[in-house]
């Protein structure tokens, strides 16, 4: 397999190279890409270097698929232009997500609708995926209403900026900043720009992706995300309303039984995921799982993962194994 990794200079980029190291994925060639000013930049994967290419070089160079993660209007621009050169795309920005005529996907809940005619896949948003997972096995079980959801989320999720800004203010040394205000102890109840109806961009993904991944609709979802001085990984309290009344253990089954999740719950030993144990893992992990005493057949859950994991690269190169896998590319 020919593959590029474009952005791979990137705080993702370089996680993606990492994780296909990790995952053994069969690479016959790489092709890391990024803006003009990394070109000639060497980059090391598995022990050998790579030289970072252009845009134009990699559509020529024909990779079997290209892993996006260089922003959404890189990948408007250029998705299109591999995807004409034969390359299947998946796209780690938000630029395809809510197209009707592209698939959103996370492989253990709906890889199955993807077909040799798709040549842009697009890779859902970090808090939604971790989300949705939990949800998807729920939603079959029970028919879920309502989903309120409230985001903490690792300053990763910005970029190395936010990295930088948090570093330097627990230094005390004054630099550039990613976000208008500190983020050394405090939080910010600003994930993205606001859009008209008063919500974040971040919000409103979670709202209209969780729908578009379920393929259903009729979900109601609220969200406020909240920026945290956290490295790890995103947490979510999530508050979810069923058709059909659950028992808490058998939920906790289910859970135990689906792909890629691990429930972490148990009071009496205080167990309960965390982002500092989510950090470097694939999985999600779930705990406080608890029915809302407050309103019938409704349940809280407290849901973590590492965001540039299976946030970002992990799920996009699950995404091309099951490609490979199913023999569509």
């Amino acid at each position: 397999m020919r593959i590029a990794v474009v952005g791979a200079t990137g705080m993702v980029g370089e996680v993606m190279l990492k994780v296909l190291a990790e995952r053994n994925f069969p690479v016959t060639e790489l092709i890391p890409v990024a803006s003009e000013r990394s070109v000639g930049k060497e980059i090391e994967y598995k022990g050998k270097k790579y030289k970072v290419v252009g845009m134009q070089t990699a559509v020529d160079m024909k990779a079997d698929i290209a892993l996006f993660s260089a922003g959404g209007d890189t990948s408007l621009e250029w998705a299109p232009k591999f995807a004409a050169a034969g390359t299947t795309v998946i796209d780690n920005s938000s630029a395809w997500r809510m197209d009707p005529t592209k698939k959103l996907i996370v492989p253990e809940i709906n890889a199955t609708e993807l077909t040799v005619a798709d040549k842009i896949i697009a890779n859902p948003n970090c808090s939604t995926i971790q989300m949705v997972l939990v949800l998807a096995p729920l939603h079959k079980k029970y028919n879920i209403k309502r989903v309120i959801v409230s985001t903490y989320q690792s300053i990763t999720g910005t970029g190395v900026k936010a990295v930088q800004q948090l570093e330097n203010e627990y230094a005390g040394v004054s630099g550039e900043m990613a976000y208008k205000y500190p983020i050394h102890r405090n939080a910010i109840p600003q994930c993205d720009s606001f859009e008209e109806n008063g919500y974040t961009k971040e919000e409103m993904k979670l709202v209209r992706e969780t729908k578009k991944i379920l393929s259903d609709n009729t979900i109601a979802v609220t969200a406020t995300a909240v920026r945290v001085p956290i490295v790890g990984g995103h947490s979510e309290a999530v508050n979810v309303e069923f058709s059909n009344d659950f028992d808490v253990n058998e939920v906790r089954n289910i859970l135990h039984h689906t792909d890629g999740v691990v429930v972490q719950d148990n009071n009496d030993t205080y167990t309960y995921p965390m982002p500092m144990y989510a950090q470097g893992k694939d999985e999600v992990f779930v705990g406080r799982i608890r029915r809302d005493e407050s309103q019938e057949n409704t349940l809280n859950m407290w849901i973590v993962a590492d965001n540039l994991r299976k946030g970002a690269a992990t799920n996009t190169i699950q995404i091309a194994e099951y490609l490979i896998e199913a023999k569509l590319v």
